[in-house]
């Protein structure tokens, strides 16, 4: 059984930081591409960043620069660290794991970014 779950997740003021994390069992973690994507009301989900088993990144161009994607294949665990957040980042923030033709996705976290 494929578990992903995520944690982090909450109220930021804008310009502050957030580490969201993303737990992953059932699952060779270490030779799947893992992701974060994000879908805020009324929007389509979206990729927000992503990174390969090889450690290869890729950004959305809206969060280029702020925030960080990182994986630790000990831990089975895929973070997003996001800072310089700004209200525009308010969404609900999805875990997906992917190998082939199999994608597997978390639960989702609630990040708000308001003053």
């Amino acid at each position: 059984q494929v578990q992903l779950v995520e944690s982090g997740g909450g109220l930021v003021q804008p310009g502050g930081s957030l580490r969201l994390s993303c737990a992953a069992s059932g699952i060779r973690f270490s030779l799947y591409t893992m992701a974060w994507y994000r879908q805020a009301a009324g929007n389509e989900r979206e990729l927000a960043a992503e990174i390969t088993s090889e450690g290869t990144t890729n950004y959305a161009d809206s969060v280029k620069g702020r925030f960080i994607i990182s994986r630790d294949n000990a831990k089975n665990t895929v973070y997003l660290q996001m800072n310089s957040l700004k209200p525009e980042d308010t969404a609900v923030y999805y875990c997906n794991a992917r190998i082939r033709f199999s994608s597997y996705w978390g639960q989702g976290a609630q990040v708000t970014v308001s003053s």
